[in-house]
Formats: C-alpha cells, structure tokens, sequence
C-alpha cells in the first residue's frame, strides 16, 4: 500500500472494524499498522469476560506484525465507535462519531518497536477528518529498549 496521506489506511481500518470483538462495552476499535516495508497489519480489540485477558487493537496490529517478523513501521491509524451507531451502519461509517487515542500500555508497546520522532500515530474519524501525531507527542519522555542496554 503506497501512502501520499492517510486515507487509505484508515480507509483499511474502518473496513476492519466489523472484526472487532466487544460485546460487553460495545466500543469498537480497529488499527491499521504500516511497516517500513509497505505491508500493513490490522487489529481489533478483542474483549473477555474475564476483562484481564482484553488486547485492544493496536497492541493486536503490533503482536501479529511482530509474530510475522516485521519490526519497523511508520504509522498506526486507528479508529472507533460505539456499538449501536456501527451497526446501524453496518460497521461500515462515513464518519465515526469522535477521534479514538490509543491506552497508555497501546503506547508504551508502540514504544518498543517505533521511533518516538519518527513514527506517526493517526486518529481517524474519517479518510478525511484525522489528526496525526508523532509518537513522542502522546508519549513524552518515554522510556524504551535503549535504556536497558
């Protein structure tokens, strides 16, 4: 997938949001990660009655690019939306109703494997209405691999 801007991969997230599995808060959430490479890895969140074992969507997109042997990636688009209003629009909106930001441990996991400088986090409520972010900018003085080494 060739990105001039960001429609196209939030196009690819919103057409995924009927995967998401969320029965008991029926808050819908699909990512779309683009590796360095071109590929583009899809998640949903994924929720459990027992609520610990829940992944959201973007850690799902990371832990599957990453299963596969992709570690480099340029940006995550993500979008969401409630239960009710998806399915009156077969989880398939012209707009969602609001921007979606990834958890603190969504951000931290992207901390891993992206460069806070570089990488750029997409908040979509449409291919036309999203705000981008440089992960350092919903991440600031993070603390990643290299402080281990």
């Amino acid at each position: 997938m060739i990105m001039n801007d960001y429609s196209d991969l939030i196009r690819f997230a919103i057409d995924k949001l009927h995967f998401s599995y969320a029965p008991y808060s029926r808050y819908h959430v699909a990512a779309a990660l683009l590796a360095k490479d071109g590929r583009v890895f899809y998640g949903v969140n994924i929720e459990n009655a027992a609520f610990s074992p829940t992944i959201c969507a973007e850690r799902t997109a990371v832990f599957k690019a990453v299963s596969e042997g992709v570690r480099e990636f340029e940006a995550i688009a993500i979008v969401a939306g409630e239960g009710e209003y998806l399915e009156k629009c077969d989880f398939r909106p012209d707009t969602l109703p609001s921007y979606a930001t990834p958890c603190g441990t969504c951000r931290q996991v992207m901390r891993e494997f992206c460069d806070p400088k570089t990488f750029e986090v997409v908040l979509a409520r449409s291919p036309e209405d999203y705000k981008v972010y440089k992960l350092e900018q919903i991440l600031p003085d993070s603390f990643g691999p290299e402080f281990l080494i």
